[in-house]
Parts: C-alpha cells; sequence; structure tokens
C-alpha cells in the first residue's frame, strides 16, 4: 500500500513539475518580446511577466522538480526490482536529461531576470516544446515497459518533432499576417 501512496504523489508532482516546465519557457517568449515595447509599457510588461515567472518557478516549478525527485527515490527504495528492467534504465536516463532542461531554464531564468536577452523568442518557441518530447517519451516508456519498440519509438518522436516544428512555422507566418 505504501507504494500506491508514493506512486500517486510522485504522479501528481509530476504534473505539476511539467505546468512548470511547460509555462515558464512561454513566459520567456513573452518577456524577450516585451524588451521590443515602447516605454511605458515595456517597464509594465517587465515587471509583471518577471514576477510571474519568479513566482511560478520558487513557488511550483523548483519544489515539484524536488518532491518528483523525492518520490521516485523512495518507489525505487521501495521497489528495487525496478532497477533490474531495462525500461527503468532507460526512463531514468531520460528523467536526467529532463533535470538538466530544468537547469537549463533556471538559467535562462537568471538570465532573463537581469534583463540579458541571448536568444530570440523564435528560438525560445522550440525550446518550450523540448518539456514536451520529454513527457511524451517518459510516459511511453513507463506504460509500455519491454514492450515498446526502440524503433517505433524514435519514429513516433521523430513525428512529433516534424509536427511541432511545422505548427511552430505555421504560428510565425500567421503572425506576420496580422
Amino acid at each position: 500500500m505504501t507504494f500506491l501512496y508514493l506512486k500517486a504523489v510522485h504522479i501528481i508532482f509530476i504534473v505539476t513539475w511539467f505546468a512548470g516546465l511547460f509555462y515558464m519557457p512561454r513566459l520567456f517568449v513573452y518577456i524577450i518580446e516585451s524588451h521590443s515595447k515602447p516605454e511605458p509599457e515595456r517597464t509594465i510588461l517587465l515587471k509583471q511577466l518577471n514576477m510571474m515567472a519568479s513566482r511560478l518557478w520558487f513557488a511550483i516549478t523548483w519544489p515539484s522538480a524536488i518532491v518528483t525527485l523525492i518520490m521516485g527515490t523512495l518507489l525505487l527504495i521501495n521497489q528495487p526490482s525496478f532497477l533490474q528492467q531495462g525500461f527503468m534504465h532507460v526512463k531514468l536516463t531520460l528523467v536526467v536529461l529532463l533535470y538538466g532542461y530544468h537547469f537549463s531554464l533556471h538559467y535562462l531564468f537568471k538570465q532573463l531576470q537581469r534583463g540579458v536577452v541571448k536568444y530570440t523568442s523564435q528560438q525560445l518557441r522550440f525550446w518550450n516544446e523540448v518539456s514536451t518530447l520529454f513527457l511524451i517519451s517518459i510516459v511511453f516508456i513507463i506504460v509500455l515497459k519491454s514492450a515498446l519498440s526502440m524503433v517505433w519509438g524514435l519514429v513516433g518522436l521523430l513525428a512529433v518533432i516534424i509536427a511541432i516544428t511545422l505548427g511552430i512555422r505555421l504560428y510565425k507566418k500567421y503572425r506576420k499576417n496580422e
């Protein structure tokens, strides 16, 4: 029964963590686009967006990432046999990379809070989708376990990447026509 409670809490905090990972880069896009606005709109927008980003990052995203890690660790301690299964090695590798993505967002957050803009809003629109790719990959691996064919998984992931890329480019053309 302990395992099920740990798993439930783990899933809840995965959801809240991903909510932050999905929305944070979107706020970055808005922050970057605010830099090109005339005054006083620029100052007003930057103040509001930076406050929103800070609250999201420190009140939701970081705590959720920490609780997710703690619960995931407790799940593995409770069921160490998972570590003997190949799918778990793939999943844990993706989770380590996901934390790397999380830290990259933290780095971007700190830069933008200081007013340093090194990327375009278009570049961050693409970076915004990285968490989607992690979510899709991890969910399919954990649900399908050993039934997941790596070839079909990679083909599916490539199809999602192409769809996202096309969607972003279509949106860019749409915005230009506004």
